[in-house]
């Protein structure tokens, strides 16, 4: 028989940034945001700090530090993770529901970790600082669900849960609630890494390689960068607020912070069902009602955008095929609205495979279709000839894997990397045959203008 997880009800908090207070002052916090009560897409928010374990891949290399003892390995980070992961428990369980997290893993993938899967080429430059892969292994949680209006702390059985519980209702008893100090943090203007004319010459490079075979679709993203001086947990909380968004996170890192306001799943496992859920086919926000209204039908019966989430629903049937039978798609070119844009969005599931994990699905999807292209590996190769810098974080996935065996990530857009005083964000987009140069490049600048809009507006003062 499986341990049983602790579970201790805390004083509901339906912004959880109240228990972030809280934890942002021990090792390695972390937050899984739903953005409530901005957002109400999304259920539930997992915190954490204080892992027993890290692993973190540069390169070639992982490097595992667990209770003190730092060991290296040039072996699959993926299967390195898997097998760092704790005893597989029950479920927590919550009013006779299961909850999502009952301790595991807490982090991200970065882009270029799908390097280690497939041979791609190397000409982007790689200027930053991040790992590949960061995860801590925690032990203990807190987790709000929202739909019930319920707060936790779960921890494994072992776990002396009194300090964190002391920790967090002190905060409780102050009412202590943090809110961004514009003052904290100062941020330069963002500028591009190429103007208009160097995007249109590479979007005409895209579409060469389309007509003569090469791919189908090339997921094509430009760079925004600008200087920063202070915390960017600051910044996190501004964007926070202006583009609530259910798969967002905040990681602080050594060198800097992943600030992530991501509206798209990658990856879900639950009760041995897989689920992914691709954007493909975005459109800006109208400035009244009525013109709102207009954008939302011309998206849904935009042919060239119903054919682009197409391609890459199938790409991601393929990837689910590889480690699950019964692959279905629910449903197909669901419009989906956020703060700044409209979102055609797509569900396919599977049945997990005897004997295959979580991580097992994750890893042959991984780097998701909807930010790479199709065929995939070809439309890496080409994503890394044309942009300049390598991504990093940026497309690839933060998330949690639990010893539970359930599992949940994002697709790591809309997100800000903040290293070594640089703060990074990109703004991309599906080219395709009947792509428009110009089309394309307004979509990419206008799904992250909300936020640089934010940043500069909020903190510009470098």
């Amino acid at each position: 028989m499986l341990d049983q997880p602790q579970v201790v009800e805390l004083p509901y908090q339906r912004d959880s940034v109240v228990f972030f207070t809280a934890l942002k002052s021990l090792p390695d916090p972390i937050w899984l945001d739903s953005c409530q009560p901005m957002s109400q897409q999304g259920r539930y928010d997992i915190l954490s700090a204080a892992p027993h374990s890290r692993i973190t891949t540069r390169g070639d290399i992982t490097t595992i530090v667990r209770h003190g003892d730092t060991s290296q390995s040039q072996e699959d980070p993926f299967r390195l993770l898997e097998q760092l992961l704790p005893t597989p428990c029950e479920a927590a369980v919550l009013d006779g529901e299961a909850l999502p997290f009952c301790g595991g893993a807490l982090g991200y993938f970065g882009y270029d970790l799908g390097r280690r899967l497939e041979s791609i080429p190397a000409h982007a430059e790689a200027d930053l600082s991040l790992p590949d892969m960061h995860f801590g292994l925690y032990s203990w949680a807190v987790i709000s669900d929202h739909q019930r209006q319920k707060s936790v702390l779960v921890a494994q059985p072992e776990v002396d849960t009194r300090p964190v519980l002391a920790r967090l209702t002190a905060l409780h008893d102050l009412k202590l609630i943090l809110e961004y100090d514009s003052k904290s943090l100062n941020i330069s203007d963002f500028e591009g890494c190429s103007d208009k004319q160097h995007y249109f010459q590479k979007f005409d490079t895209i579409q060469k390689h389309i007509l003569e075979g090469d791919c189908y679709q090339v997921n094509f993203a430009q760079r925004f960068s600008a200087t920063y001086q202070g915390d960017p947990l600051a910044g996190y909380l501004a964007l926070r607020a202006q583009l609530p968004s259910p798969f967002a996170g905040y990681v602080p890192l050594e060198n800097g912070a992943l600030l992530c306001l991501s509206p798209e799943r990658f990856i879900a496992c639950d009760d041995g069902i897989a689920t992914t859920s691709p954007i493909k086919g975005t459109i800006a926000r109208g400035r009244t009602p009525e013109e709102d209204k207009k954008h939302q039908v011309t998206l849904s019966n935009s042919d060239k955008d119903r054919a682009e989430n197409l391609m890459i629903v199938d790409l991601l049937r393929n990837d689910l095929s590889k480690t699950c039978r019964e692959v279905k798609t629910p449903t197909l070119f669901e419009l989906q609205s956020f703060a700044n844009v409209h979102h055609l969005v797509s569900t396919i599931t599977g049945r997990l495979r005897p004997g295959v994990s979580s991580l097992d699905v994750l890893r042959a999807a991984f780097p998701g279709g909807s930010i790479t292209g199709a065929p995939k590996v070809r439309a890496m190769s080409i994503i890394d000839e044309l942009e300049p810098y390598r991504r990093g974080p940026y497309c690839g996935s933060l998330g949690y894997i639990s010893t539970c065996g359930r599992m949940d990530s994002n697709i790591a857009i809309r997100t800000v990397i903040c290293d070594q005083g640089r703060m990074h964000c990109y703004g991309g987009g599906g080219i395709v045959a009947d792509s428009d140069a110009e089309s394309e490049y307004q979509e990419s600048i206008t799904k992250v203008a909300l936020l640089l809009r934010t940043l500069e507006r909020e903190f510009g003062r470098l």
